[in-house]
């Protein structure tokens, strides 16, 4: 006889796998530690996705952006009442990875969360600005790092992208603060990419 789980506990489960397939990554030779870091993962993803799905954007009024004066999106009010769960959701999974991990161990878990964004994001700075110094580079990096420890307590890839999305700002700002100008930046090098394809489309 089948017996069907109830959807939460299939969801549940899901992060358990996802969870000990992201230890699985780290090769660990310690079976005690790799059980210690894979509980904190399942629990942090659990409590995250009970978070969200317990506090719906509408928990949070209409209302505008105090910075823009733009309405606030319902993307705008999932992020507004999804950052406001207990800190604690976040502290806990960083101390047990911070405690169990190296740093290039903690990266890659991070990395699992954001799907690589760091990377990915860091590399669209590289092909959009000329010449970039290592000065610029290390903020970027600073930033972006930022973006993705945030990122890692909302549930799904709009919410993650956004948080993102609020460091990008950071590092555009700095950039055009010391002597770049960013727009005209991404301008020429979507020109350019939009060039390219042309040419491609000629030698077809």
């Amino acid at each position: 006889m089948l017996v069907l789980q109830p959807a939460s506990a299939q969801a549940d489960t899901a992060l358990d796998n996802k969870a000990a397939t992201w230890v699985a990554a780290l090769q660990l030779t310690d079976n005690a530690k790799a059980k210690k870091v894979q509980a904190a993962i399942a629990t942090h993803l659990t409590a995250v996705k009970d978070w969200h799905n317990n506090h719906p954007f509408t928990l949070v009024p209409e209302g505008i952006n105090p910075v823009t004066g733009s309405k606030l999106s319902e993307l705008d009010r999932d992020i507004i009442i999804c950052s406001t769960k207990p800190k604690s959701v976040h502290e806990n999974l960083m101390t047990v990875l911070r405690a169990e991990l190296d740093s290039a161990q903690v990266e890659m878990i991070l990395d699992k969360y954001t799907i690589g964004k760091v990377d990915f994001t860091l590399r669209g700075y590289k092909a959009i600005v000329p010449d970039l110094t290592a000065k610029e580079e290390t903020e970027i990096i600073k930033n972006i790092k930022q973006a993705r420890e945030q990122a890692i307590d909302y549930k799904n890839m709009k919410e993650i992208s956004a948080i993102f999305e609020i460091y990008k700002t950071k590092c555009e700002q700095y950039l055009n603060n010391n002597g770049r100008n960013w727009r005209q930046m991404y301008k020429a090098y979507t020109d350019k990419i939009k060039a390219e394809k042309e040419a491609a489309k000629k030698q077809q």
